[in-house]
């Protein structure tokens, strides 16, 4: 299943909406040490940076073909060995990955899904004990170049109680990653 209103733009335009390495410094990723889960990872915008950050292995999960493809091809020119790029909809069928096995994962700009809290409760099921989620979204303000409509793009209050009824600790408030999104960590209660 697609997340609604998930229609992204080109690469180019979409790629003029972050800088990937302040935003992964902005939320604390810096060297990590297990395995990283990039749910939803588009055109591997973030997980060709946060690969260099881990000497663990990065899990790109994506339901579309064409985003895997533009993804496993970045892998390559870049020369990373410790990707590996995963075609699934882990919105319904979950991430086909092991318990506990990731010290970190990533949710950028899809809990406007659904069904957000089963994302979430995945998530947990997927870290380790005390690993880390982390989260961004398009800020709550309709003038955003893109971002879904304002009656599904959920507000950080929002993500926040979301966390807490998935079982996760909030690690800071609310991150603020200007121009047009926002983070937030939790971590695994577990």
């Amino acid at each position: 299943m697609k997340t609604r209103e998930s229609g992204m733009p080109d690469e180019m335009m979409w790629d003029t909406f972050f800088d990937p390495e302040v935003i992964l410094d902005s939320l604390g990723i810096k060297n990590v040490a297990g395995n990283i889960a990039d749910l939803g990872c588009g055109y591997g915008t973030f997980t060709i940076p946060v690969a260099k950050r881990t000497k663990g292995k990065v899990y790109a999960i994506d339901i579309e073909k064409d985003m895997l493809r533009m993804t496993q091809e970045k892998v390559k020119q870049s020369g990373l060995r410790n990707v590996k790029v995963i075609q699934r909809d882990f919105m319904v069928d979950g991430t086909d990955l092991a318990d506990s096995c990731c010290d970190l994962v990533m949710l950028f700009n899809i809990l406007h899904a659904e069904d957000p809290l089963k994302i979430l409760i995945e998530t947990k099921r997927n870290l380790t004990s005390k690993g880390k989620v982390a989260i961004i979204h398009w800020i709550p303000d309709p003038t955003t170049p893109r971002g879904p409509p304002m009656s599904i793009r959920p507000r950080p209050e929002q993500i926040q109680d979301w966390l807490k009824k998935a079982g996760f600790n909030l690690k800071k408030k609310i991150i603020p990653l200007p121009p047009y999104h926002y983070g937030i960590l939790g971590i695994n209660s577990t």
